[in-house]
């Protein structure tokens, strides 16, 4: 799936309930329509988001608009439902070969697609690389023409952790998180898939919504939201306040979700950046930032220096 660099495409976990309250159908409905009508052509999602429900909606997207040229990536889940996968983590209890033709299936038959765009493993441990027990059978939907890209949605703060997968030649494409505050992809994953010709999916540009600016040390959401188990007391008051730190930098009238999409894009290793869009405002706001007008160098050294490096904990999923 070698994709072509730059656009700010969408990432559908919100509008279908990926752990996320609020989610509203009709809505989530109008805003990938409107998607489409601005020009999104990449759509990615998982099993999980809803349990088969996400796909489902991206299904009808792609029934709607039969003449369009559209992309859909999902991810396969753990079959032992832990994110993220750790060292211990074995490949039998994570993604055994039936577990992986089962859930290829059931994305198949909820995208109502006789070929998947772009399947993801949704956690990945570097150790598995050269396991033939996962790389049997996307040889074999490949070859078959089930699946036209391989690909891994690497652990939250792990930007090492498939870097000896990427050398076996099976992977199209990495979704990693990339944003103000983690920097640390491009350290060493950005510029090797940029060798490799292997497409970049930048995920979570608004640290879960960290850079969206609305967050306070008192914010909370409904029971039930993931935000709760996330944005704990650890993460939330240091967020906030490196949040408040940053505004200085704004330029006079850009939006900070526009400065967090564009330092993203601004990366030439970034294929795409997918945002969660879940209302129609959402979807006008993220994708007029696919103008392709870049920031200033100064002002990108200066949110270079914005840069937070965390390591994995009980609270990081």
């Amino acid at each position: 799936m070698r994709s072509a660099r730059s656009a700010t495409e969408c990432g559908a976990s919100p509008v279908a309930r990926g752990g996320w309250t609020g989610a509203d159908d009709t809505l989530g409905r109008r805003a990938l329509d409107e998607a489409v009508e601005r020009g999104c052509t990449f759509f990615d999602t998982a099993w999980i988001y809803g349990r088969g429900h996400s796909e489902q909606l991206l299904g009808e997207l792609l029934s709607r608009h039969p003449g369009r040229e559209l992309y859909v990536a999902t991810k396969i889940p753990p079959k032992d439902r832990a994110w993220p996968s750790t060292r211990a983590s074995r490949l039998e209890d994570v993604f055994p070969e039936d577990h992986i033709r089962e859930y290829t299936r059931r994305s198949l038959d909820g995208l109502g697609v006789d070929a998947i765009d772009l399947l993801q493993f949704h956690v990945w441990e570097d150790s598995w690389a050269e396991d033939r027990r996962w790389q049997d059978p996307v040889r074999e939907f490949k070859e078959a023409g089930l699946v036209r890209g391989v690909g891994i949605s690497v652990n939250r703060w792990e930007p090492w952790n498939v870097l000896r997968t990427l050398e076996t030649g099976l992977i199209d494409a990495v979704q990693v998180g990339f944003n103000i505050f983690d920097q640390s992809p491009a350290d060493e994953l950005l510029p090797v898939c940029q060798e490799m010709d292997i497409a970049v999916i930048a995920r979570v540009p608004f640290d879960e919504g960290a850079l969206t600016g609305r967050l306070t040390a008192e914010s909370s959401w409904p029971e039930g939201d993931w935000r709760n188990s996330y944005f704990v007391p650890e993460n939330l008051v240091p967020s906030v306040r490196r949040v408040a730190e940053l505004m200085p930098l704004l330029p006079e009238g850009m939006t900070l979700p526009e400065l967090a999409l564009r330092f993203v894009l601004a990366h030439p290793a970034v294929s795409t950046v997918i945002p969660g869009m879940r209302t129609p405002a959402h979807v006008g706001a993220n994708l007029a930032v696919s103008d392709g007008r870049p920031l200033p160098d100064e002002l990108l050294a200066q949110l270079h220096k914005h840069r937070w490096d965390r390591e994995p904990t009980w609270w990081s999923q």
